[in-house]
């Protein structure tokens, strides 16, 4: 298996990629910069949502051409990571999520438009039809990799995607809430729905940083936030190092099915 991977806030690069190699792939929505490597000895392609130095903020990831380009790249299957906001108050600060689930209402991308690769009469045009958006056997490994080292994980939930760049009021977190949104964060709705219109297997894995807005009395320190997103980098891959083995010979399909109109 070739494995793409996706990392976000606090985790520019892989360090546990071995012989890494960057390279710019073109899709017919822009140039994307993927690293290519090894990983635990697995063949992977990596892109950095935000670059180096954070570069771009949520409302200016290319996410078409992010899965575009790791499609272009061959991958058969995509880990993606974020650090994430707790709307579930028993949720651990500094724990793991393998979501199961989504909440994506808006299906918008940063720009506005409707969160789909394709556009009126282009072939490839139809539905993407699920129970769940997520992919069993590469949840299976993150959650299996996630014992592996040792680090708390919880076994399903829902992500909540927010638009940014900025935080959620405390009635939005509310509403998100009882929606039974586990926690949020800015980026992985449009990549979930995307990648599954590729018939790219995903799963997202989060990691807890801070409380969002009224979650609990005291508002989670600024300080806080910032020394667990530098402590993500760590934990995300130490993971995902764990997880790619387990998939090295597995044979993983797409999520659910397709009704296309060509």
């Amino acid at each position: 298996m070739k494995l793409g991977i996706i990392t976000g806030s606090g985790t520019y690069a892989l360090d546990e990629l071995e012989q890494p190699e960057a390279r710019e792939i073109r899709t017919r929505f822009g140039g994307v910069i993927v690293t290519e490597g090894r990983l635990a000895g697995v063949g992977v392609v990596h892109v950095s949502r935000h670059g180096r130095g954070h570069v771009r903020l949520s409302s200016h990831v290319n996410h078409r051409a992010n899965i575009l380009a790791l499609k272009e790249a061959g991958v058969d299957a995509i880990l993606a990571a974020t650090v994430c906001g707790a709307v579930d108050p028993e949720l651990e600060l500094g724990g793991l999520i393998v979501f199961d689930d989504v909440h994506f209402l808006g299906n918008r991308l940063p720009d506005g438009s409707i969160c789909s690769l394709y556009a009126e009469g282009e072939a490839g045009r139809g539905h993407w039809i699920f129970e769940r958006p997520f992919s069993p056997p590469l949840r299976d490994a993150l959650l299996a990799a996630a014992a592996e080292i040792g680090a708390p994980a919880r076994d399903g939930g829902c992500y909540g995607h927010v638009d940014g760049p900025r935080f959620n009021s405390r009635t939005e977190i509310r509403m998100l809430g009882q929606c039974g949104v586990t926690a949020v964060s800015q980026t992985a709705g449009p990549e979930t729905v995307l990648a599954g219109e590729a018939e790219l297997p995903y799963a997202l894995v989060g990691y807890a940083t801070d409380y969002a807005n009224g979650v609990v009395v005291a508002p989670t320190p600024v300080a806080e936030l910032v020394r667990l997103i530098e402590a993500s980098t760590e934990a995300f891959g130490r993971t995902l190092a764990a997880a790619a083995p387990r998939l090295a010979g597995a044979s993983v399909g797409p999520t659910g099915s397709h009704f296309r109109f060509d």
